[in-house]
C-alpha cells in the first residue's frame, strides 16, 4: 500500500479523491434510470416484466413474481443448517440492540390545563431492497428488517432480483423468513425501485425504501424520494484504521483488506503517527495478497483508493479522521475509548484489537447500513426511528388560548397572515 506523509495539501487532495467514489457522481446513468422510473409509473407491471426479462432474464407474471411459500421453504431447507443457526443468533442480537432505542410517546400536563406531547407511530409499510446480482448479502437483509420490526411496521416487502429460472438465492429467503418479511417479490434495479414507490397492478406502493443496491438502485431511490422516504443514497464502502505504536500490524492490514474486497471503489485507509507500523502494515497486506480470493478486485480498490498516511501526532491523525468522516473506524490504540470520545465523526467505531470490523457487519446487533462518503459528518446508523414518525399534541383550554391570543395574533399580522390572526381573534369576539 501507498504511504504517505501527512500535510495540509495531500489531506484536500485525499478528500477530493475519496468523494469522486459517491454516487452523487454518476449523473451519466440519470437519464436511463429516469426513463425506468416514468415507464413503470405509467405502464405498471407490462413494463416492469418488461424490465425483469430485458436485464435478467427471467419471464415473469404476476402469479411467478410473488415467492411463495414452497420456494421460501425449499430454499430454507437446502442452506446449510449451521448458516441458518448463525443468522437466527444473529437477528437475535439484532433485536436485543435495537429493541433498547425505541422511544416512547409523551405528554405534559401544564398547570394551566394545556397538554402537550409526542406520538410516535411505525410507518405503515416499507419496502427493503436486496442485491443479488455479483453476491448476495442476507446479512444486509437482517439489518434492514429486523429494526422495521421491531418498529412494528406492519408491512414489510423485499424486492430481490432473480436469475433466469426465475429462482432467489436460497441465503436470502432463508434470512428474509427469520426476520420477518411480510411479502417478497423477484424484482431487481431501477425497475424493482420505481415499483415500490408508485405501486403497480401487483406491487403494493410503499412509505419507505431501504436497502443497498447497484448505481441504478441508489440513483433511482434518489429520484423517488418525496414520493417515498428512504433512508440514504449510499456510496461504496470504507474502513479507515486510526492506530498508534502498539497496534498489530497483521490485524490492521486484515481489517484493512476485509474491506476492499468488496469491490474496486472500496477505500481501505490506516492513519497512524507511527512509520515502523506503516511499513509492517504494508508488507502485511502484500502477504495476504497471496492467499485471498478475491486479490484482484482488492489490489483495484487499493491503487485506487487505498492509503496508509503518517499524521505528525495523534491529534492530527483525529482530526484527520473526522474529516474523512468514515463508514467504519477501527481504534487501535493503547487507550481506545480516550481516543474515542475524541472522535466526532464515524459510521461506527470498532474499539481495541478484537473488535474486527466484520463483527459489526454480521453479529453483534448495532446495525450495519452506515453513512458513507463523508456524510458521517450529519448522517447516523440505520436505526428504529427510521422506521418511526412522530406527531405533535397540542391542546389548550380556552383560558389558556385566551391568554396567549394577542401574542399570536401580533405574530401572525407581523407576517401579513391576517387569515391567521383570525383564527385566533373570531373565538373571542363576543367577549
Amino acid at each position: 500500500m501507498r504511504i504517505v506523509e501527512l500535510n495540509e495539501n495531500n489531506k484536500k487532495n485525499l478528500m477530493s479523491e475519496l468523494l469522486k467514489r459517491s454516487p452523487q457522481n454518476y449523473q451519466a446513468y440519470n437519464d436511463r434510470v429516469m426513463e425506468i422510473l416514468d415507464n413503470v409509473r405509467t405502464k405498471g407491471d407490462e413494463a416492469l416484466f418488461g424490465y425483469t426479462e430485458k436485464f435478467d432474464g427471467a419471464k415473469l407474471t404476476p402469479e411467478s413474481i410473488v415467492i411463495t411459500q414452497e420456494e421460501i421453504d425449499e430454499a430454507v431447507a437446502s442452506v446449510d443448517p449451521a448458516l441458518i443457526e448463525t443468522m437466527k443468533r444473529a437477528a437475535a442480537n439484532i433485536e436485543d440492540f435495537h429493541k433498547r432505542q425505541l422511544p416512547n410517546s409523551w405528554f405534559m400536563t401544564r398547570e394551566d390545563g394545556c397538554v402537550l406531547g409526542q406520538k410516535v407511530s411505525a410507518i405503515d409499510s416499507v419496502g427493503v431492497y436486496v442485491p443479488g446480482g455479483k453476491a448476495a448479502y442476507p446479512s444486509t437483509l437482517l439489518m434492514n428488517v429486523v429494526p422495521a420490526r421491531v418498529a412494528g411496521v406492519k408491512n414489510i416487502y423485499m424486492a430481490t432480483p432473480c436469475n433466469r429460472e426465475g429462482k432467489v438465492n436460497p441465503a436470502t429467503l432463508a434470512a428474509a423468513s427469520i426476520a420477518g418479511v411480510t411479502k417478497m417479490f423477484k424484482m431487481g434495479g431501477a425497475q424493482a425501485i420505481a415499483a415500490l414507490a408508485y405501486g403497480t397492478e401487483t406491487i403494493p406502493k410503499v412509505d419507505k425504501i431501504v436497502g443497498p443496491g447497484n448505481i441504478y438502485v441508489a440513483l433511482a431511490k434518489k429520484a423517488v424520494y418525496g414520493f417515498v422516504s428512504i433512508d440514504s443514497v449510499a456510496g461504496p464502502s470504507e474502513v479507515c484504521v486510526i492506530a498508534d505504536e502498539n497496534a498489530n500490524p497483521r490485524y490492521v492490514a486484515a481489517d484493512l483488506l476485509s474491506q476492499a474486497e468488496h469491490d474496486e471503489l472500496a477505500s481501505a485507509i490506516l492513519v497512524t503517527t507511527s512509520r515502523t507500523l506503516a511499513e509492517a502494515v504494508s508488507r502485511e497486506v502484500d502477504g495476504f495478497l497471496g492467499v485471498l480470493s478475491r486479490r484482484e478486485i482488492i489490489e483495484k480498490s487499493l491503487d485506487n483508493f487505498g492509503y496508509i498516511l503518517i499524521a505528525s501526532s495523534m491529534d492530527d491523525a483525529i482530526d484527520t479522521v473526522n474529516e474523512i468522516a468514515p463508514e467504519h473506524l477501527e481504534i487501535a490504540a493503547a487507550d481506545p475509548f480516550a481516543m474515542m470520545a475524541k472522535i466526532k465523526n464515524a459510521g461506527a467505531m470498532f474499539l481495541g484489537e478484537y473488535s474486527s470490523e466484520p463483527l459489526g457487519d454480521y453479529f453483534a446487533g448495532p446495525n450495519h447500513v452506515l453513512p458513507t462518503n463523508g456524510t458521517a459528518k450529519f448522517f447516523s446508523a440505520l436505526c428504529v426511528e427510521d422506521f418511526l414518525k412522530k406527531s405533535s399534541i397540542i391542546y389548550y383550554t380556552k383560558d389558556a388560548l385566551r391568554a396567549v391570543s394577542d401574542d399570536i395574533v401580533t405574530f401572525a399580522k407581523s407576517e401579513q397572515l391576517t387569515a391567521h390572526a383570525n383564527a385566533i381573534s373570531v373565538r373571542f369576539e363576543n367577549e
